[in-house]
């Protein structure tokens, strides 16, 4: 029964998916197309291979991390806070994909740093969850001597812990990610949930826009944010857990 629910599950997942990005993927890709043969109406001298050639090359420098700005090229990626962040994408597992090792030896230090790297992120991890856990039991237990509740303590405090998590971690976070990258706010929502449960799609991802100048601080800020707000997630989805079981 379980796995015909997690079966169906899916399946209503793959449906729906299907019936909203279907359409706006054919019209994206009838659009690239007329692009394409409008480009090369309008400039006979390029041939299309060529084209191809030039339009696979600039793909490639992207995902290396590298745009065109006028007559130069943009950097900045595998800086130091580009590098720190990009490592911690990888031992949290949410690796947006966006970015990756170029160099063999870059792949294979990669392999090592994150086998060694995931076990200490998780431990990390689930000592954070527990101080929290443990602050919120903390404070029920006061507020049970001071006020002499018994079960009203307990929830008052999951409460108050559930609402408290869902400002930093997923309601304010996208009121910076709009001032700092131009995201609608329903764009700095979706990252934010996307990122701190380690699905990490790497459609949106901060400090990749080569047009802004992004603050030093900005990106080890970030970093904190996901390290304490996959903590705090990982509690809720342990309740729903309960919950579901």
């Amino acid at each position: 029964v379980l796995l015909a629910a997690y079966v169906g599950y899916l399946g209503l997942g793959a449906a729906v998916l299907q019936a909203l990005e279907r359409p706006a993927e054919v019209q994206a890709a009838q659009h690239l197309l007329q692009q394409h043969w409008e480009l090369l109406a309008n400039h006979t001298c390029l041939q299309g291979p060529a084209l191809q050639r030039l339009i696979e090359g600039i793909i490639q420098a992207y995902k290396s991390g590298i745009t065109l700005r006028g007559n130069t090229t943009s950097l900045g990626r595998w800086d130091f806070s580009g590098s720190f962040f990009f490592s911690i994408s990888a031992i949290t597992t949410i690796g947006y994909g966006n970015l990756s090792p170029s160099t063999a030896v870059g792949r294979i230090f990669c392999i090592v740093f994150a086998l060694f790297g995931i076990p200490l992120n998780l431990v990390l991890l689930n000592e954070i969850g527990q101080l929290m856990l443990l602050g919120v039991q903390h404070c029920a237990r006061r507020l049970e001597e001071v006020f002499h509740w018994q079960n009203k303590a307990s929830f008052l405090m999951k409460t108050c812990a559930l609402v408290t998590g869902l400002l930093l971690f997923l309601l304010l976070p996208p009121l910076l990610f709009s001032d700092k990258e131009g995201w609608s706010y329903e764009e700095g929502f979706y990252y934010s949930f996307i990122t701190l449960s380690t699905i990490g799609f790497g459609d949106y991802v901060i400090g990749m826009n080569p047009d802004r100048t992004y603050p030093s601080w900005y990106k080890n800020v970030i970093s904190l944010w996901i390290l304490f707000g996959m903590a705090w997630l990982a509690l809720v989805i342990k309740f729903c857990i309960n919950i579901l079981e």
